[in-house]
């Protein structure tokens, strides 16, 4: 089965604002590409990736644009201002990026009342229809309401929570993370992203992976394999670790709450297929240049 890391990041710090770092993420200052990338993947045997926004503006749709021509990239998540329906239409319209398969913007902590109003639905119907997911990370009980009537309105949109929900690590705490993920886990169309957000690796003083495993745990009994995907959040993620690092540890994770190895599977890159829509590039290995040579032959 297909190796996907479902969700990752591509930047230039001198092409974008990003607000969200602040003087403890110098280590993020600087670009990250897919050069960089690439000989990670290979090293953690990984076959293709998912890209994601990581600024709300509409020059990042022309960066992901660019991006979705890499060959490892197998799916495109683009900003969306699902904020104003009249400019998400809009945006919606204008977006020409080959791989696209899902939208979102940064939410934080901000209420999500609004998303239950008629023209917001109208809105994720048509991001529905259009075949594209939604990632979100709703992290307080109001939000999560909002995200699971929004769910049951528009029953067609594949609903996908980066980063576990963001559980409290930094505290080792439990509710109401926990009754909100269960709540979440209630309806089908949300799935869940075994990976680590950036509150976490700020309060983190190193990578201390082994303090997951009961967030991992309780993930894993409500939502089952098949609505789990695994996925790195480099390059943030190397705040703490390093690429190889983390997704060993987070593999390891899954594969104690999962001992079975086609569950595995589903969660290092089925589920992403799945819930995605990916078609996977092909990623050429030796046996295809000495293809390439006997043909080139004859």
């Amino acid at each position: 089965m297909t190796v996907i890391d479902a969700h990752h990041h591509f930047w230039k710090t001198a092409a974008q604002a990003q607000p969200w770092r602040t003087h403890a993420h110098t280590a993020l200052e600087r670009d990250f590409e897919p050069a960089d990338l690439d000989p990670e993947l290979d090293n953690a045997g990984i076959d293709a990736t998912v890209v994601m926004q990581s600024v709300d503006e509409p020059a990042e749709n022309v960066r992901l644009a660019s991006y979705a021509r890499h060959d490892r990239v197998a799916g495109v998540v683009a900003w969306l201002p699902i904020r104003d329906t009249r400019a998400a239409l809009a945006e919606l319209d204008r977006l020409m990026i080959d791989k696209l398969v899902g939208v979102r913007c940064l939410i934080a902590d901000d209420p999500l009342d609004w998303i239950t109003q008629p023209n917001a639905v109208t809105l994720f119907r048509e991001v529905a229809d259009r075949g594209l997911s939604w990632d979100v990370v709703p992290i307080t009980a109001a939000q999560t309401r909002h995200v699971i009537a929004l769910a049951e309105e528009v029953p067609e949109l594949r609903i996908i929570i980066d980063h576990l929900g963001r559980p409290p690590i930094d505290t080792l705490g439990w509710d109401p993370w926990a009754a909100n993920i269960a709540e979440l886990a209630q309806n089908p169309d949300v799935a869940v992203k075994v990976s680590v957000g950036i509150d976490a690796l700020t309060a983190w003083g190193a990578w201390k992976y082994s303090e997951l495993e009961k967030y991992v745990d309780h993930v894993a009994a409500l939502f089952g394999a098949q609505r789990l995907m695994l996925a790195s959040n480099w390059p943030v993620v190397l705040l703490r670790a390093d690429y190889a690092t983390a997704w060993a540890d987070l593999s390891a994770l899954v594969a104690h709450a999962f001992p079975d190895h086609e569950d595995q599977g589903r969660i290092s890159g089925g589920t992403a297929t799945t819930w995605y829509r990916l078609s996977p590039p092909h990623v050429p290995s030796g046996n295809d240049e000495k293809s390439k040579k006997e043909e080139s032959g004859r």
